[in-house]
């Protein structure tokens, strides 16, 4: 069958009426994200959910092209009904029936073919985030999908691009929304020279989500204009591939490679390990160039990735946690929680393997020939509070910063509020080059490729940019419910 008409026969008639009232909801310029009032809101206890079961493995998305060098696969989003939690059924928003949606691996230079379809009852779109790839290809809310509507994204994976990324919706005011029902999924990039590559390797994919009384999903905690999210940043379960506390067991001295995806809507992650240090290989863009090891935390902001490398203890039949340490500096952080359980077999240990002394070289982007400044801030008080960058809120028709193909930047990201946002940039990978702390300059530690950057409240973070494919993009804060509240603008990228 050809893929547009199997695209066709695929729509999904089980669209629920609570479906159409949340998009509508949403569409009608009600609170960004709004899907219900806090009034009588009861969060699930983490004691009805499910615990102690083997980790998932992600579904991955089948290469349906027969061409060489070409991937073609079918993403449909959709409501359907899962089990979660005890005596409820819960209506997700999943891509292919799944949460979180399937793996898309990839390789460097390869030729894409996604053909979407949208079976939700609002507009939505795929942003495959922090990919470099055509404007008109990036899934931006200026290219939304009609409900019922198909499409096909096609792009050709980068070369130097090998690293962990991810994909979600990025439609106008509904991405909280969207990504809070399920909607979000890994996407892995490989080169055919990966140092690491003989590794044992792992991907966990962290969300969160918060149920009512009923069992339902509800993302109004982490909308109304951004505040509730911000007062708000603990609820909601932490899952891993979608389950929570999964185990996942080990040989004794095993040493593996940990791709961790912080796909939440809203909430800071403090990563650490019971018992154990481990060295960071690889940030949003993929490796450095040479291994951090001896660590025992790392911080990931909403929609940031790490790649870390760890080595088990030796000790037979031993669990350890993996868990968010909690973080008070984003106040989105929470107070912490248990992810995952690492269990150590009666087997005899395995010897630690050491890591190469190189990795990837981090090139620098070369002089700078421009500087932009780009202003955090909030206007407004309490829930009815939006999140403005230069100003302003967020307004598809309006530019707000323009460049030039392959000119590289310096940007100021100054943050004037007292919170911390994560910044990120469509279209590029760049590098974090300079931090002001209460007014001193800090001077970075290593080069690294990112996508997305903490800026903390109060301080200024300044990056070395240069976007190489012309068009709009956009860049926001990725605490989602400050993106829907305004905190996001268009840059204007004009060809040479």
């Amino acid at each position: 069958m050809h893929r547009r008409q199997f695209l066709q026969a695929t729509t999904v008639a089980s669209l629920t009426a609570l479906t159409y009232a949340r998009g509508a909801s949403a569409q009608m310029g009600g609170m960004p994200g709004m899907s219900g009032g806090m009034m009588g809101r009861l969060f699930t206890s983490g004691s009805t959910w499910p615990t102690g079961l083997p980790l998932r493995r992600l579904d991955v998305l089948a290469n349906t092209s027969p061409i060489p060098d070409e991937f073609e696969g079918t993403l449909i989003a959709a409501p359907y009904l899962a089990s979660l939690v005890s005596g409820r059924t819960t209506e997700l928003w999943g891509y292919n029936g799944a949460f979180p949606g399937p793996l898309i691996e990839l390789r460097e230079g390869q030729q894409v073919i996604i053909d979407f379809g949208n079976r939700l009852g609002l507009d939505s779109t795929i942003h495959w985030h922090g990919l470099a790839v055509p404007a008109d290809q990036d899934g931006s809310p200026m290219d939304p999908v009609a409900p019922g509507a198909d499409r096909a994204y096609t792009f050709e994976v980068p070369m130097g691009s090998a690293g962990t990324y991810w994909y979600h919706p990025h439609a106008h005011q509904t991405t909280t929304l969207q990504v809070g029902h399920g909607l979000a999924a890994p996407l892995i990039v490989r080169s055919a020279d990966d140092p690491l590559g003989a590794l044992p390797e792992l991907t966990l994919m962290i969300t969160s989500l918060s149920l009512d009384s009923n069992g339902q999903v509800t993302t109004g905690a982490t909308a109304m204009g951004g505040m509730g999210g911000m007062m708000m940043g603990g609820a909601g379960e932490l899952l891993v591939n979608g389950q929570k506390l999964p185990l996942h067991s080990v040989t004794p001295g095993g040493t593996e490679r940990w791709r961790i995806i912080n796909a939440t809507a809203d909430r800071y992650l403090r990563i650490g390990l019971d018992g154990h240090r481990f060295a960071v290989v690889g940030t949003d863009g993929g490796l450095l160039g040479q291994p951090l090891p001896g660590l025992t935390e790392w911080l990931l902001a909403p929609a940031q990735r790490v790649e870390i490398v760890v080595s088990i203890a030796a000790q037979q039949s031993t669990r350890y946690t993996l868990r968010d340490l909690g973080y008070a500096g984003g106040m989105n952080g929470g107070a912490g929680g248990e992810l995952l359980t690492i269990e150590t077999g009666r087997v005899p240990a395995q010897a630690p393997v050491t890591l190469p002394a190189t990795l990837r070289p981090v090139a620098d982007l070369g002089p700078a020939i421009a500087r932009q400044r780009v202003v955090l801030s909030g206007a407004g008080m309490g829930m009815m509070g939006s999140f403005l960058i230069n100003g302003k809120s967020f307004d598809m028709n309006r530019v707000d910063l323009e460049t030039a193909v392959g000119r590289v930047e310096l940007w100021d990201l100054v943050n004037t509020t007292f919170m911390d946002h994560p910044i990120h940039i469509h279209g590029t990978q760049f590098q974090v080059v300079g931090r002001t702390v209460r007014g001193l300059a800090t001077p970075i530690a290593y080069p690294a490729w990112l996508d997305t950057v903490n800026v903390p409240a109060g301080e200024t973070v300044t990056i070395k940019t240069r976007q190489m494919l012309p068009g709009k993009r956009m860049f926001h804060c990725h605490i989602l419910p400050h993106e829907d509240a305004g905190m996001m603008a268009v840059l204007d990228v004009q060809p040479e």
